[in-house]
């Protein structure tokens, strides 16, 4: 059954979460809500994410692992009032004081003789007479039967109890709000910012059928692998096993030219005048250079990192080669700035960027 809603990114989600947990808190909407994705898109990460910016307690109940009494709870008999009654787990929101996430992670792939039992957390916010806080603030997520993972048709009498969000990935959203944040390597960064088309490869995957395809997690995964397996041929068989062979090896070429050409700790070393050759010549290698400046920034290396990301615009000019009147550098400056930017606000060194000489050249002509 299609999820007739639009589209929306990861970012768009998060920020969809955030105003309905900010209405909830003020008493003026109380909902469940429902994340739809392909496997790997990042659902759990914004409901992690939620829960970490908003200093609530996670319960995150994984519904394929658990059966009905595990919600429920189990029946004991009390002689002394001649009645049964229910244990209630301890895997649910209690404390009124502290906020909470109840998270329901793959809904969609529960046992159908679960749903009755989800019906009345998602709808009454209860399970048998046990009531959940107030403050407790209720997610499910789950994938589609076209997603190729396992999972049932969501009839209407548990639809009609959610509002749905249809989750699609999205590189600039995926780069701008995840990859770069977290510190994933230039390498990959610079490669979906190139290729934002082998960000998610789940679709063309199911049609060839293939087992492996690109997500957002998968892409996650061969930045670990870079960083952690030193052995080239190795390295280069854990990233076809992570994204397929035709991913691999295209992406596998460009992080071999990175690697030879992006040079960033030298550049911040050297001095002005020395770092015109150290610029990477291709457009792959300045991509990640600048994500590299980006993830290296701080109150040590910042003022260096303005000074070489300010440099990219006048390679054209610094370096006898005709390839460079060719490529984007200005936009590329932007792009990078913009990155930069919102780093040092996140560090607290806006001031740095006052105080600097290059980026007070670099404000200077963009009116021009």
């Amino acid at each position: 059954m299609a999820v007739n809603t639009t589209p929306i990114s990861a970012g768009q989600a998060l920020d969809a979460l955030r105003a309905g947990l900010a209405a909830q808190r003020a008493c003026t909407m109380t909902a469940s809500w429902m994340l739809h994705g392909r496997p790997g898109i990042g659902k759990t990460e914004i409901v992690q994410q939620l829960a970490s910016e908003s200093g609530s307690t996670l319960f995150d109940l994984r519904l394929t692992t658990i059966e009905p009494q595990d919600l429920r709870g189990l029946p004991f008999y009390d002689h002394d009032r001649q009645r049964t009654v229910w244990y209630r787990p301890e895997d649910l929101p209690d404390d009124p004081a502290h906020p909470a996430i109840l998270f329901l992670d793959e809904l969609t792939a529960a046992a159908p003789s679960l749903q009755p039992t989800v019906y009345g957390l998602l709808q009454e916010r209860r399970v048998g007479r046990h009531l959940l806080p107030a403050s407790t603030f209720i997610v499910a997520a789950g994938n589609a039967v076209e997603d190729g993972a396992v999972a049932y048709d969501m009839g209407t009498a548990l639809s009609d109890r959610l509002i749905h969000l249809s989750l699609r990935a999205e590189a600039g959203d995926w780069l701008a709000r995840y990859a770069v944040p977290r510190g994933l390597h230039p390498a990959v960064t610079a490669f979906i910012r190139t290729r934002p088309d082998l960000l998610d490869t789940t679709e063309d995957a199911l049609r060839r059928g293939q087992m492996i395809a690109c997500t957002p997690r998968s892409w996650a995964r061969v930045s670990t692998i870079l960083n952690a397996v030193p052995d080239c041929a190795l390295r280069h068989v854990l990233i076809a096993g992570t994204v397929g062979e035709a991913a691999a090896a295209e992406f596998i070429l460009i992080a071999e030219d990175i690697a030879a050409t992006v040079q960033v700790a030298d550049m911040l070393a050297a001095r002005p005048a020395d770092r015109w050759a150290l610029y990477p010549a291709s457009l792959h290698g300045l991509t990640a250079l600048v994500y590299a400046l980006v993830t290296l920034a701080n109150a040590e290396t910042l003022p260096q990192s303005i000074e070489v990301m300010e440099g990219l615009r006048h390679l054209a000019d610094q370096r006898d080669d005709p390839a460079f009147a060719r490529l984007p550098l200005g936009e590329l400056c932007t792009y990078g700035f913009e990155l930069l930017i919102d780093k040092a606000l996140g560090l607290g060194l806006a001031e740095v960027f006052r105080t600097s000489a290059a980026y007070a050249a670099y404000a200077a002509s963009r009116p021009a």
